[in-house]
């Protein structure tokens, strides 16, 4: 069996890419093209035409034919199929990330954000309208597609994983738990200072200030849940908005800036989520919104929910 060339190897030049090389260098085209045109200019152009012809082919397959030019042009045949393989890695890291993040979500996220996702598609189609349209819908059908609008959604999906993480977090434990632990290493401090015995003294301090660490956390934690959640509702209402009013908005330069001004009102929510990456492990996803829009989230999900 002949053996099989790896789809990432680089192609193998054949005679007509040599060719091809050989008849683009900028002086053959300035040779050729003067000796041509002065064959036709001439009083007997059925006779030197195809003499211009036959030399340029001659020369094709003379140049074609050496060890220095066929590595030349193999390397840079190489070179740029590296660079189209570099442009496009970036897409496909983004597509893997963004899959990824889908799929970490709960079901009732994931079906909130599908549904948010969903309902913009659903109101750039109606701006898209049917034929007979305006020109000033179609160009609000256009501005639904902002990239603020993929950086709006993007927000949206951290803030719902940044939920699901907090959940996560607040069902492994409660606080009253927690304060009753903290309640029971204080009185345990207190007969241990009673006795005089340092090293228990010590030991008992460093669990009180633990203690004391994690209902403070716990506390935050239910705050940025609280802050999570009505960021989420408000984002999503915004977001309704701004794709509805692509229905009913003749100005397509006025919405695409209302939409831009909404996405750049978001810092603040923006470095809660960033603050919170320890809980989400987002920090191992994209940092810059994908084309959220555009992209086919059916098929990046790879098992039914």
């Amino acid at each position: 069996m002949p053996p099989t060339r790896s789809t990432d190897a680089p192609p193998s030049p054949g005679i007509l890419d040599y060719w091809k090389h050989a008849f683009l260098h900028h002086w053959n085209l300035l040779l050729f093209g003067g000796s041509a045109m002065v064959a036709a200019l001439s009083p007997w152009p059925d006779a030197l035409l195809p003499i211009v012809g036959g030399l340029e082919l001659g020369y094709l397959t003379a140049l074609s034919g050496i060890p220095k030019f066929r590595t030349a042009v193999a390397a840079r045949m190489a070179a740029k199929a590296r660079s189209k393989r570099g442009d496009q890695a970036p897409a496909t890291a983004a597509r893997e990330s963004l899959a990824n993040m889908l799929e970490s979500l709960p079901a009732p996220e994931l079906r909130r954000f599908s549904e948010l996702r969903q309902r913009c598609s659903e109101m750039r189609d109606i701006a898209s309208g049917v034929r007979g349209q305006t020109q000033g819908t179609a160009d609000s059908a256009d501005a639904v597609r902002t990239p603020a609008l993929d950086r709006l959604l993007f927000l949206f999906l951290k803030l719902l994983m940044t939920k699901a993480a907090l959940e996560r977090f607040l069902k492994t434990t409660s606080e009253p738990e927690l304060n009753t632990r903290l309640e029971d290493m204080r009185t345990r401090l207190n007969a241990a200072q009673s006795s005089g015995d340092e090293r228990v003294i010590r030991s008992l301090q460093d669990s009180v200030a633990d203690a004391d660490l994690r209902l403070s956390n716990y506390r935050k934690s239910v705050k940025d849940a609280e802050f999570v959640a009505i960021e989420l509702d408000r984002i999503e209402t915004k977001i309704q908005a701004l794709v509805e009013m692509g229905v009913s908005r003749q100005d397509p330069d006025s919405l695409s800036h209302q939409v831009t001004a909404a996405a750049d009102s978001m810092r603040q929510t923006e470095e809660t989520v960033n603050q919170l990456q320890h809980l989400t492990g987002m920090a191992d996803h994209l940092q810059d919104p994908p084309p959220i829009l555009e992209s086919d989230i059916g098929r990046m999900l790879t098992h039914e929910r």
